[in-house]
Parts: structure tokens; sequence; C-alpha cells
């Protein structure tokens, strides 16, 4: 398992946080996801390589901006 670390902004809510781990949790191969909006912290684990580009254009369709942490 591998485990990857973003920085959202934007997010400010419980539904916020549900937005992202709903596009997130689309993504082939991703096993966990936790995330805070009081923190601005995205942590996505993997059963293999990802590529930050999907987890990155996940968090777009949400509605927020990240960047790899």
């Amino acid at each position: 398992m591998t485990a990857n670390e973003y920085q959202v902004t934007g997010m400010t809510c419980g539904h916020c946080e549900a937005s992202v781990r709903e596009e997130v949790g689309e993504i082939a191969g991703v096993t966990g996801i936790e995330v805070s909006a009081e923190t601005g912290r995205l942590v996505v684990t993997t059963s293999g390589e990802i590529d930050d580009a999907q987890v990155l254009a996940a968090v777009e369709e949400a509605g927020y901006s990240a960047v790899r942490a």
C-alpha cells in the first residue's frame, strides 16, 4: 500500500470533505481516503501507484485545488 498526501485549498465544511472523498474515491486503485477541511489535508491510500494528476484532477472536479504535500 502507498499513501500520498496533498494540500487542498477551499474546503470549509464536512460537505466539502464529502465532495472530495467522492471524486477521489472513483480513481481505480484507491483503497482509503482521509480528508480534513480544518487542516486542508488529503491522504490517499492506494493498492499500487497512481498518478498525482489523477488525484489533482479529481479534487478540481470536486471544486477545489490541491498540490502534492
